[in-house]
């Protein structure tokens, strides 16, 4: 056997690098504050922006603030769940890989395809928002032509370089904190009186009507898969660690740091918002990406006497949609490149350009994403809420398989007779923490939509609309279950032997800038082209 088809060892598949003609690898060229920005702009997006109103519309200042909360926190334990396998397990295919590994192969197989689908499609429900926005200055130009040229912005930037990648996200997402800790910012202000608009604001808006929190349990349900939704793509930290810069470091840095992203841009907005709003205000009650005008931002400014409010904001969002966009690019590109690496795909997903970039796999990403040229057919409403429901469930089932994946893969690793000090990052919350996730994943998933079975009879068209994800991600397992007759991967029988430890492989940052991830030998088989 040739070293160019050498199966490589711990180091080699989690921490040690090798020449692009060995490989023809991913190359480790994000840093720090490129992960940081990542799982920034891949989380905060319409939803935050946009949707929050309607949150607070439909479960009330309190209801929504406690939605924010409990949802946060149940992201904070997933991302900490995450780190500890990403950190010590740095492979694109992140969470697929570890749930093959640690779960049942073919519940791997089934978390691929689903994580790759999921943000295919929340590309094209990022597409079809930048119509409705666009249309906002340009009504009489068609929307597809925006889509159109959108799609080709990120296809080419995710195309060109990781690198190039990671600069434009850095600074689409720097655009979406500035705003934020603004509006944060102005909304103080305003609460203490020194801006103009919040005269009849204050604690007392929570005692109006039915507020604090209005509709009860359902009302929680019913709006928890929106605000995940906001929260979905903090988990691009574990995708990208494939190719980031000495992982063990940098990968726990960035979990570190997501507890306190959740506390400011989230629930600090959402707490001001319910400050400052009614619940029962009728633009909120409006309150929908097709009116940009009552983003409960927008309201905010424009209350302030801050004048072309709108405008600006509307640019804002278009940032952020892009961004989110240009994120999920990345993120399930990478996913369909690592199912094509271990043979869950076609192999031609598997290849590389010369600038390290899987071509194949961006293209059929897009070819997913031009979903959003349905509104040809239907309206783009239409299809913005029928493919943002197909990728809210999508996400919720990605997190339900990283508390899965953790939770066994660190009960094999103890019984085993590890030692947990030699990881590189150790969650302090297992196992309540994933626990907790996974719990709250499954209630969320199978609650979404109770409603339907309610009443004189039952509402299929609302059951198939929600539950279709999950229906398919069960019968993508079972089917390639009973084809491959995986079985539950037993504790005793779990490998560890791609666990980087802290002493492993530690190169200084420096010394890997131009160098890349190793693979297994199957990509080294199938070459750079």
């Amino acid at each position: 056997m040739t070293d160019s088809t050498k199966v490589p060892g711990a180091c080699d598949m989690a921490g040690d690098f090798h020449s692009e003609k060995t490989t023809g690898g991913l190359k480790r060229t994000l840093t720090p504050r490129h992960l940081s920005m990542i799982a920034i702009g891949g989380s905060i997006g319409t939803g935050l922006f946009v949707a929050s109103g309607s949150t607070i519309a439909q479960s009330g200042p309190g209801g929504a603030l406690l939605a924010f909360v409990v949802i946060g926190a149940m992201v904070f334990f997933l991302m900490t769940s995450l780190g500890e396998l990403a950190s010590c397990m740095p492979v694109t295919g992140s969470f697929s890989t570890y749930a093959s590994k640690y779960v049942d192969e073919s519940f791997g197989f089934a978390l691929g395809w689903n994580y790759w689908y999921a943000w295919a499609v929340t590309i094209a429900v990022d597409l079809v928002a930048a119509q409705i926005i666009m249309a906002y200055w340009f009504p009489d130009v068609p929307g597809y032509i925006w889509s159109a040229g959108f799609l080709l912005i990120i296809t080419a930037l995710n195309m060109a370089s990781v690198r190039l990648f990671g600069e434009s996200e850095y600074w689409f997402a720097l655009i979406k904190v500035i705003t934020i800790l603004l509006f944060i910012t102005v909304g103080i202000l305003m609460l203490f009186g020194i801006l103009s608009g919040g005269e009849n604001a204050g604690p007392r808006l929570w005692l109006i009507g039915d507020a604090p929190i209005v509709g009860g349990l359902g009302a929680l349900v019913g709006v928890a898969m929106i605000v995940g939704f906001s929260f979905q793509g903090t988990e691009f930290v574990g995708i990208a660690a494939g190719e980031t810069r000495d992982p063990g470091k940098n990968v726990p840095r960035a979990v570190r740091q997501i507890f306190w992203r959740i506390l400011l841009f989230y629930v600090l907005t959402i707490l001001i918002i319910g400050l400052l709003i009614p619940y029962n205000d009728p633009s909120l009650l409006r309150n929908g990406v097709s009116d940009i005008r009552v983003s409960p931002f927008t309201l905010i400014f424009e209350r302030a006497d801050m004048l072309g409010a709108a405008a600006v904001m509307n640019a804002v969002i278009l940032t952020s949609v892009l961004s989110a966009g240009n994120s999920g690019m990345y993120a399930s590109s990478r996913m369909l490149y690592s199912l094509a690496l271990e043979g869950k795909a076609p192999a031609i997903f598997a290849r590389l350009s010369q600038s390290g970039t899987p071509r194949w796999a961006l293209l059929a990403t897009a070819t997913v994403a031009a979903l959003c040229f349905l509104t040809f057919i239907f309206s783009p409403g239409q299809i913005y809420n029928w493919l943002l429901n197909t990728s809210g469930m999508l996400g919720f089932i990605a997190w339900l398989g990283i508390a899965v994946s953790h939770y066994r893969f660190r009960r094999g690793y103890v019984r085993q007779g590890n030692d947990l000090g030699n990881l590189p990052y150790v969650s302090r919350f297992f196992p309540f923490g994933p626990i907790f996730a996974f719990v709250l994943c499954l209630f969320v998933t199978l609650g979404q939509n109770y409603q339907a079975l309610l009443g004189d009879s039952i509402d299929w068209a609302g059951m198939t609309a929600t539950y279709i994800g999950l229906v398919l991600f069960l019968v993508i397992w079972l089917a390639h279950k009973v084809i491959s007759g995986s079985r539950f991967v037993r504790f005793d029988d779990m490998s560890f032997s791609m666990i980087r430890s802290k002493s492993e492989c530690d190169l200084p940052a420096e010394s890997t800038m131009n160098e890349n991830v190793g693979l297994p030998v199957r990509m080294t088989q199938l070459g750079a082209k």
